[in-house]
């Protein structure tokens, strides 16, 4: 199993992110994560990257319990996984091509990795990767200088790049038009099938969500909803999933909230 979460939690001081999560990712499963805004997805990721630890259950990755490791050990694992960001953290005055090649400093020894910040080591590697998302004529170019959805692209050509094992997307494709969305999470889907690479996306656009993606799985609340195969998501799943439950019911009292049942898959 590649990714295992039992009963995990995760608290940002008095504010609960998720709870009792429990989820089971095998190698090479490709799988979106679909939910209203705030519900835990960004965070269910961050837990799976071992970038936060849960406040209470279990995680394991890649056949390692991450928090019980040792820092470096740690860190190496982390180098097994890739992370792409909503908003790429790259630096406005770093290089297109320095920034893609960043994703291997974890498995570059420090010479090495320090020489590439000085003048890229493999530039060839780099523009392949870019040339597939439609950016080789960025190459040199500074990220400050690209818009957002040229500056997620950098951040999958990073992650491409890195050659992970487990790849986690955080709304790859949100500042992109559709066409560029859609060639993104197809290039990510064949690079995972190719490669029988794990891969977990979070998604806004349910339709993507739908069409790229084998397995969908529902967060509200910082729980799971539902954990379905894409063709068993139906519209009343949806429904319930998406419902706002802070609105009034037109037959109750005002201010009563309404309460949410998912339905099955």
């Amino acid at each position: 199993m590649t990714i295992e979460l039992q009963g995990a939690g995760l608290r940002h001081g008095q504010v609960r992110a998720l709870d009792a999560i429990s989820l089971r990712i095998g190698q090479g499963e490709r799988v979106a994560i679909i939910g209203p805004s705030g519900a835990g997805k960004s965070s269910l990721l961050q837990l799976m990257a071992t970038a936060l630890k849960p406040s209470n259950g279990q995680l394991q990755v890649l056949g390692e319990q991450p928090w019980a490791l040792s820092a470096a050990a740690r860190q190496r694992l982390r180098a097994r996984i890739g992370l792409v960001h909503q908003a790429p953290p790259l630096p406005p005055r770093q290089r297109v091509v320095t920034a893609v090649l960043a994703g291997r400093l974890g498995q570059w020894g420090t010479l090495r990795g320090l020489l590439n910040l000085l003048w890229p080591t493999d530039v060839p590697g780099a523009r392949q990767v870019l040339a597939e998302l439609g950016l080789a004529d960025k190459l040199f170019v500074q990220c400050g200088q690209l818009s957002g959805g040229q500056l997620q692209r950098v951040g999958i050509a990073r992650a491409l790049y890195q050659r992970p094992q487990v790849l986690l997307t955080d709304e790859p494709v949100s500042a992109m038009d559709p066409v560029l969305a859609e060639h993104s999470l197809a290039l990510l889907n064949r690079h995972a099938l190719a490669h029988n690479v794990t891969l977990v996306a979070s998604l806004h656009a349910v339709d993507l969500a739908l069409a790229h993606f084998p397995r969908v799985i529902g967060i509200r609340d910082g729980q799971v909803a539902f954990d379905c195969a894409a063709e068993a998501v139906s519209e009343p799943l949806l429904q319930a999933l998406y419902a706002n439950e802070h609105l009034a019911s037109p037959i109750a009292p005002e201010g009563t909230a309404l309460t949410v049942q998912i339905p099955r898959c």
